[in-house]
């Protein structure tokens, strides 16, 4: 009994030992449920916030810190689920945003061929594209296209310009190649959290256009949580869900270390945003991501690292709760 006791304390001490996420073993992904993914990208933001790519790391040194049981769901993930730290995308053209994201596709069919569900941490908000690329009616999602719950204070169909900084499937643009490809159901996606003041004042026209179900934050808290929780139920129930979590759609006094804050307009506590994560439990979840983490703007105790790492750990929970 001690030595067990023993071990699940350090398992949740993240300053020793060799650092993956969660504290998963790094493996391949054969016998594995969940596969846990670095894709330290950042060039999708067109130069601008490059320190993005460094968000994988940062979550790997603090995840364990967040191996923990479930309270809410009274389940232990990490004994439902085999889950695994994959490792991350390489990328050895960095600085080319197209080629980047081909990298992140032909990562992602492997792991979608082999039936493993990846949990990843970036990286921009461009890395969904690559990864929705290759689960877009794939085995996962059984030949369908993928529905969205996407958290984040900006739309990210941004199709009025043609590229972002010479970025052309950028941070800015995934929400709508997405669907111009068929590989995406707006009809049946929800857009949840933008806010802020936009340069031009028909910003959500093109999401509004491709068909999305938008709420935006002034809509959200007019509305109340449980209203758009229905929503959410009643638009991607018996579909094949993929959630892209945007920690700028937090406060950011929740989360500081994020690209592009949006500071005018309060945003999500960490409450508020697990509670809307939390409508799709029981779901056909076959991915999901957390991206615009900025480490080098952290706080010392690297607390938006952590909460990264926590948002990370709903979406595993509900996945290992259906594996189990």
């Amino acid at each position: 009994m001690a030595e067990q006791h023993d071990e699940s304390m350090m398992n949740n001490l993240y300053w020793w030992g060799i650092p993956t996420l969660f504290r998963c073993p790094h493996q391949d992904l054969a016998g594995s449920d969940i596969a846990l993914v670095g894709v330290p990208h950042s060039s999708g933001n067109g130069t601008t916030e490059r320190d993005q790519h460094l968000g994988p790391r940062a979550v790997r040194n603090v995840s364990a810190l967040q191996r923990r049981a479930h309270s809410g769901f009274q389940i232990d993930p990490w004994e439902l689920a085999t889950v695994i730290d994959a490792g991350d995308v390489a990328f050895p053209r960095a600085n080319n945003n197209e080629h980047c994201i081909q990298q992140i596709t032909d990562y992602y069919k492997k792991i979608d061929s082999a039936g493993v569900r990846p949990v990843s941490i970036g990286g921009d908000h461009s890395i969904t594209g690559g990864i929705v690329q290759a689960l877009g009616k794939g085995h996962l999602a059984k030949g369908e296209k993928v529905c969205f719950l996407h958290l984040d204070a900006h739309t990210d169909v941004f199709t009025t310009v043609d590229h972002f900084l010479g970025a052309e499937k950028s941070a800015a643009h995934w929400g709508a190649y997405l669907v111009d490809q068929g590989l995406v159901d707006p009809s049946h996606s929800m857009q949840i959290g933008l806010r802020g003041h936009p340069r031009t004042l028909d910003w959500l026209q093109p999401s509004y256009d491709y068909g999305y179900n938008i709420v935006t934050m002034a809509e959200y808290r007019q509305r109340g949580a449980l209203e758009v929780i229905e929503q959410i139920k009643i638009k991607l129930a018996g579909r094949p869900v993929y959630i892209t979590f945007d920690l700028d759609c937090l406060d950011p006094s929740v989360a500081p270390a994020v690209s592009n804050l949006e500071p005018g307009v309060g945003g999500f506590s960490i409450d508020e945003a697990v509670q809307l994560l939390h409508a799709v439990r029981g779901m056909n979840i076959i991915g999901g991501d957390v991206v615009c983490l900025m480490p080098t703007k952290d706080s010392p105790n690297q607390i938006t690292a952590m909460v990264a790492a926590s948002v990370m750990f709903e979406m595993i929970s509900m996945m290992a709760e259906r594996v189990g």
